[in-house]
C-alpha cells in the first residue's frame, strides 16, 4: 500500500525532510499530501514550497480559539485523504477532533528514550539537558503513538545514543537528531509493509 502522510510541523521540519527525501529516493512508498504548520514563516512551509507539496498555515491567527483550531486541523487533515499523521516538532498539542479522527494514527518522534525525559516542556534542547543532568550513559530518539498525554502513547521504536565525556547539549542533540531522521522514515516503511499495523490502541 502506498501511504498517505500528512505532516504538522511547527519550525524547521527536519524529520519531514528526511521522510521527503526517503519518498523521492524510491525507499519508502508514501506520499505526503498535506503540511500543516502553526508558524507563517517556518521552514517546515519553505520546504514545502521547494517540493511542490500542499501546505496550510492553520493557528491561532488563522483560528482564534482552541476548538476552532482542531476542527480546521481535521477538516484539513480529512480533506486531504490522510492515512497518517506525522507531527515533525509541532508544537501544539492535538485537539480533540483530531485525535479522535486519527486515533492510534498518529505519530511523533522524541529526542529521548522515553518514558525517560518526556512530558510538557520537554521540547528542542531541554530533553538533552535533562539527560546530562541526571547523569545518562545513554539518549537517543523514541517514535511513538501520540494520545492525550505528552509523550505518552505507545512506543513504537527506540535508538539508543551514547552520551559522549564532554557532551554538551548541543552535540547531544545533533547525534540524536541524526538518529531520528533514519528512525521515522523506518517506521513508516514498516507501517507501508505491514510490519506495523496502525491504528494502534491507544
Amino acid at each position: 500500500m502506498s501511504l498517505r502522510i500528512g505532516v504538522l510541523a511547527s519550525h524547521g521540519g527536519s524529520n519531514m525532510q528526511a521522510i521527503i527525501d526517503r519518498i523521492e529516493d524510491g525507499s519508502l512508498d508514501a506520499s505526503v499530501v498535506l503540511i500543516i504548520s502553526n508558524n507563517s514563516r517556518s521552514g517546515a512551509i519553505e520546504r514545502a514550497k521547494r517540493h511542490g507539496l500542499p501546505w496550510k498555515h492553520l493557528s491561532g491567527r488563522t483560528h482564534p480559539g482552541t476548538d476552532a483550531l482542531d476542527v480546521a486541523v481535521h477538516d484539513a487533515l480529512v480533506e486531504a485523504g490522510t492515512d497518517v499523521v506525522v507531527l515533525a516538532g509541532y508544537m501544539k498539542k492535538i485537539g480533540t477532533q483530531t485525535l479522535e479522527a486519527f486515533r492510534g494514527r498518529i505519530l511523533n518522534i522524541h529526542p529521548a528514550l522515553l518514558p525517560k525525559h518526556g512530558g510538557k516542556g520537554m521540547y528542542g534542547i531541554h530533553p538533552h539537558e535533562s539527560v546530562l543532568a541526571a547523569g545518562d550513559a545513554e539518549s537517543g530518539a523514541t517514535v511513538h503513538v501520540v494520545d492525550e498525554h505528552y509523550d505518552h502513547g505507545p512506543v513504537l521504536r527506540q535508538r539508543t545514543v551514547p552520551v559522549l565525556d564532554g557532551d554538551t547539549p548541543e552535540t547531544l542533540q545533533q547525534r540524536v537528531l541524526a538518529e531520528e531522521h533514519v528512525i521515522y522514515a523506518e517506521v513508516l516503511a514498516d507501517v507501508v509493509d505491514g510490519k506495523i499495523a496502525l491504528p494502534v490502541e491507544t
